[in-house]
């Protein structure tokens, strides 16, 4: 009684498609397929972003923008000082 048998699936087959019906259950396949391989492809490009991101060349590239925005930053407290 706690499991089913290949009799209670099959019943259980037949009652959904009559309910909803060959065409609703392809379109619902299709719809569900679709939505797996869209999330898929995001992840794929997420990570491809985040490697690009972590490549050494793209990291001292950072540095160095990090760096000229700190000396901008001092630069203008040195003025705002002198003024």
């Amino acid at each position: 009684m706690g499991s089913f048998s290949i009799w209670h699936w099959a019943i259980l087959l037949v009652v959904v498609l009559l309910v909803f019906g060959t065409a609703k259950l392809k379109n619902a396949g299709k719809d569900l397929g679709s939505a797996v391989k869209g999330f898929k492809d995001a992840v794929k490009d997420g990570e491809k972003e985040a490697k690009e991101s972590a490549t050494p060349q793209n990291l001292e590239n950072k540095k160095a923008d990090t760096q000229v925005k700190d000396e901008s930053v001092v630069d203008e407290q040195k003025n705002s000082r002198v003024e």
